[in-house]
């Protein structure tokens, strides 16, 4: 079973996520305060819940983290099927690798979602329940850029605005191999259909003058 070796990775993903997030939680204070800086003012450890998605990024209403809690849930289950089915079709084990990466990083923020609420009693106030509405923990903090966009720029010109990612290791390792594949879909992809590519290149047909030449040589 030498596919288990990529399942390995996701559990190593999911290990090293779920114990950094214990340890923010226990180790340091929420926001401001418990701000540590890393590199400078721009790169720092501060530690916040995030009630959504990856970076920051929400669901309206008050359905939206069970909506999403469940769409995890059911990503998990297809994103490790799909890891199988990459490596019983000889698909590129740089596919496969990065694959692994985003099944360990949707089970680690899966795991928040299920059970924080529980655990750590970070659920939202006015969850419905504990369960399934668990907030994720985040704590890798960029603070790039805030200011006013350049008139000049069409649309947000003028406009004041932050670009100030917060995020974890799943979220890290989710983005990782995204954008690995992204970069790379020609390699990776192309070894999925290797019977596509021999063919890919048309035959060229006889002209009636080979045709004749064959006929007379015959």
């Amino acid at each position: 079973m030498k596919y288990l070796k990529y399942y390995l990775l996701s559990l190593l993903v999911i290990a090293i996520d779920q114990a950094v997030k214990v340890l923010v939680h226990f180790k340091m204070e929420m926001g401001l305060p418990g701000e540590v800086h890393l590199i400078g003012d721009w790169a720092k450890l501060h530690y916040t819940t995030n009630p959504g998605m990856a970076f920051g990024v929400e669901l309206g209403s008050s359905y939206g983290k069970l909506i999403l809690t469940s769409f995890r849930l059911v990503a998990m289950v297809g994103i490790g099927y799909y890891l199988y089915y990459l490596w019983k079709n000889k698909a590129h084990s740089g596919l496969i690798w990065c694959v692994a990466l985003i099944l360990g990083g949707a089970i680690g923020n899966l795991i928040d979602s299920i059970f924080y609420g529980v655990i750590f009693d970070n659920a939202p106030y006015g969850a419905p329940s504990a369960w399934f509405h668990g907030q994720v923990i985040d704590m890798f903090y960029l603070d790039i850029w805030e200011g006013i966009v350049p008139h000049w720029i069409p649309l947000l010109g003028g406009q004041a605005m932050s670009l100030w990612p917060i995020f974890n290791v799943a979220d890290s390792a989710i983005f990782i191999g995204v954008v690995i594949i992204l970069f790379n879909q020609q390699k990776f992809f192309g070894s999925l259909h290797p019977e596509e590519n021999k063919h890919s290149v048309v035959e060229r047909p006889a002209t009636n003058a080979e045709t004749t030449n064959a006929e007379v040589e015959a």
